[in-house]
């Protein structure tokens, strides 16, 4: 049996705000390269073009900071968690993604979903009801325009007669595709038309319930699970329990949705002394986790800086 490799760790970067709040474009870019100095595996943006109104949450465009991120730096990968694919023009989104894996130089990591706040399906102009079958749709023009010399195939509203797409993605055969969600027909996406799975605030528990329908959903369809990669958003804060806990919960509860259909919840969270957060995540690798990615409490320094040097050497040893 071939030996488990060893669990990666990314960090999530705060490209949205509480109103009045903005975020700010240099002060991201400036945080993606001490991330890389830090030792990060990877680096992840939110993705909203429109998000809330009482209160709203201002967000910078998830892509234009990954490439201006992909320019500064040399290792770290830049991913989407997650993209709303189904709101996006596939065909402009195959020719930015490839273009961004070449300013990066095959560090891009594509998370995508079908996104849920229908307010902003309906300010851009697609049917929310259908986002099932519009991200199907889409992957598939995706990996067709990406591997493909020459792309025929009517996609409606996408009518693509000789379409050709160069240059390639760096990576091949395409940058891997993480599918985001929880039910059932994401979790059968994720096995099917994906390269992994990409969670939100799941403990070990609910991630190992979830992953073994994703695995027996590829054996059915004759693929390998062995192939899929997971991935796990978990939020984190380092200090004395009893003085973070509910400053902690208060931020959990006021700047993050739980989906009802999921099992993410802020029971997840990962709090304590450095000890005590190994610990915690302990179970998470044991689960066979391959990525997590760190939410720190308020993207403040101290926390991001404590997890790369008291957490991840100690989970790596």
């Amino acid at each position: 049996m071939s030996k488990k490799k060893k669990t990666e760790f990314g960090i999530a970067m705060r490209n949205f705000t509480k109103y009045p709040e903005m975020p700010s474009a240099t002060e991201l870019i400036d945080y993606g390269v001490r991330m890389e100095e830090l030792g990060y595996e990877s680096l992840w943006a939110w993705d909203h073009i429109l998000l809330g109104v009482e209160p709203n949450f201002p967000i910078h465009e998830a892509l234009i900071i990954l490439t201006a991120i992909a320019a500064r730096t040399k290792k770290i990968k830049v991913g989407t968690g997650i993209l709303v694919m189904p709101v996006r023009n596939p065909v402009l989104l195959a020719k930015e993604l490839a273009t961004i894996d070449h300013v990066s130089n095959g560090r891009l990591l594509l998370g995508a979903a079908v996104g849920w706040y229908k307010r902003e399906f309906d300010s851009l102009g697609v049917d929310f009801t259908k986002r099932g079958k519009i991200m199907e749709r889409d992957l598939e023009i995706l990996k067709r325009l990406w591997t493909e010399p020459r792309v025929d195939g009517e996609y409606l509203p996408y009518n693509l007669r000789g379409a050709v797409l160069y240059p390639k993605p760096v990576q091949k055969p395409h940058p891997p595709i993480l599918i985001g969600g929880y039910v059932d027909a994401v979790l059968k996406r994720a096995a099917t038309k994906g390269d992994g799975w990409l969670t939100y605030y799941y403990t070990p528990e609910s991630f190992k319930k979830s992953w073994a329908k994703i695995v027996a959903f590829a054996e059915e369809a004759g693929r390998n699970p062995a192939e899929l990669t997971s991935t796990n958003q978990l939020p984190i804060c380092i200090g004395p329990r009893n003085k973070i806990e509910a400053p902690m919960k208060h931020w959990l509860q006021t700047e993050w949705d739980y989906a009802s259909w999921s099992e993410s919840t802020m029971d997840s969270a990962i709090m304590g002394t450095p000890e005590e957060c190994v610990e915690q995540l302990k179970p998470h690798l044991e689960a066979g986790v391959d990525r997590i990615i760190f939410v720190p409490y308020k993207y403040e320094k101290e926390q991001v800086e404590a997890i790369a040097h008291e957490i991840i050497p100690r989970l790596n040893k």
